[in-house]
């Protein structure tokens, strides 16, 4: 986020942001910047990731008022089709009820305005105008979002960073992704490429990471990392991993991330261990990212945070050894996420509220489908 400077070289933050130092007085200040009654129109917001894609209408509440969800498609997955899949689902929304404006959460690099998908790991899209085609197609207005950009804005907005100033929040699925909220705004970096902490370098030399580098965070702590262990162990003939191949019919290929957490809420020592080392490897990374930003709160979401305390717990004891300063300084709040898968589509929808139209004069037509 680029903020202007005053005489005495301190940041000026903008009008909409407030004074207060709070975030709810932000989201308070930044609400009423918006146009009378926008902040009550249902929004559409758009979950697209490498498997699925999800559409739903979110009121400004940030509740779910009906959501769609359908495959992502697998014609090489082109821009052009997964845009058409992307118009299916709004267009059939927008057929029951009256939205205002959409908003895209991609799994992928979104620049500073918002419009061009830079890259998506999953998906063909490379330098790719987004908002201005969906907007051509739709006649609505139309954001888009990096994925854990919005899930932050969600919980920021309506769940566990309520409050919160300065919230980091980082996802475990299949990587680690990650954003930040500072001051009631998403703070995107100048390229609007922050967030990417799941590549951070904390192991030289370590496994090897599809960015391309080795050691990233995200080899060691998140879904991927978490089933490398298990099936390695299961590979291996351990007999401390006779249990989990067990559970999964004796079929390496088979033993998953859910897989082992639900062997280590029933208690499997292997299974808890496992988990145990993936917490500790996310505490010693927030520790590494409250170095660099100080956050007043952690929110853990993504797949892999079901496995609530028996992930937390270790994280939590980890940051407690490695942050520093460690009893001389606060200690930020590690919490889980509250709004679940659903937090990138509501935040997503929530950001595109911002640049709704109170009345739409475009008539939309079946036509568009074409």
């Amino acid at each position: 986020m680029t903020q202007s400077t005053g005489r005495s070289g301190q940041p000026v933050l903008p009008a909409l942001l407030g004074r207060s130092g709070r975030g709810d007085r932000f989201a308070a200040d930044r609400r009423r910047s918006l146009p009378a009654g926008v902040l009550r129109l249902p929004t559409i917001g758009i979950d697209i990731g490498g498997t699925k894609v999800i559409a739903g209408v979110v009121n400004g509440e940030g509740k779910i008022v009906e959501q769609l969800r359908t495959d992502t498609p697998d014609k090489s997955k082109s821009p052009k089709v997964v845009e058409d899949t992307i118009v299916e689902l709004v267009l059939e929304l927008a057929d029951r009820h009256d939205v205002h404006a959409v908003g895209i959460g991609a799994a992928g690099w979104v620049d500073s305005d918002r419009s061009r998908v830079l890259f998506a790991p999953h998906l063909n899209w490379r330098d790719e105008p987004l908002r201005e085609a969906l907007t051509d197609r739709l006649k609505f207005p139309v954001v888009v979002e990096n994925d854990a950009n919005a899930a932050a804005w969600a919980e920021w907005r309506f769940g566990a960073g309520r409050g919160e100033d300065l919230l980091a929040m980082i996802t475990l699925g299949t990587g680690i992704g990650g954003a930040v909220v500072r001051q009631g705004r998403v703070d995107r970096g100048r390229y609007g490429l922050a967030g990417e902490f799941g590549h951070m370098q904390v192991v030289p030399g370590g496994h090897r990471c599809p960015c391309g580098n080795r050691g990233c965070w995200e080899q060691y702590s998140s879904g991927n990392a978490l089933v490398r262990e298990a099936r390695e162990l299961a590979a291996a003939e351990s007999l401390v991993a006779e249990p989990l191949l067990a559970r999964a019919g004796g079929e390496v290929a088979a033993i998953t991330g859910p897989l082992v957490t639900e062997a280590a809420r029933d208690g499997d020592p292997m299974a808890v261990e496992l988990l145990h080392d993936i917490g500790t490897w996310l505490g010693v990374g927030l520790a590494n990212l409250a170095a660099a930003l100080d956050p007043g709160r952690f929110v853990v979401g993504g797949g892999v945070s079901a496995a609530g305390e028996l992930l937390l717990g270790p994280a939590k004891d980890a940051y407690r050894r490695t942050l520093t300063g460690r009893g001389f300084r606060p200690e930020a709040q590690i919490v889980p996420a509250a709004l679940g898968n659903e937090a990138g589509l509501i935040g997503a929808a929530d950001l595109a509220r911002a640049v709704a139209r109170r009345f739409r004069t475009v008539k939309r037509s079946r036509v568009e489908r074409a």
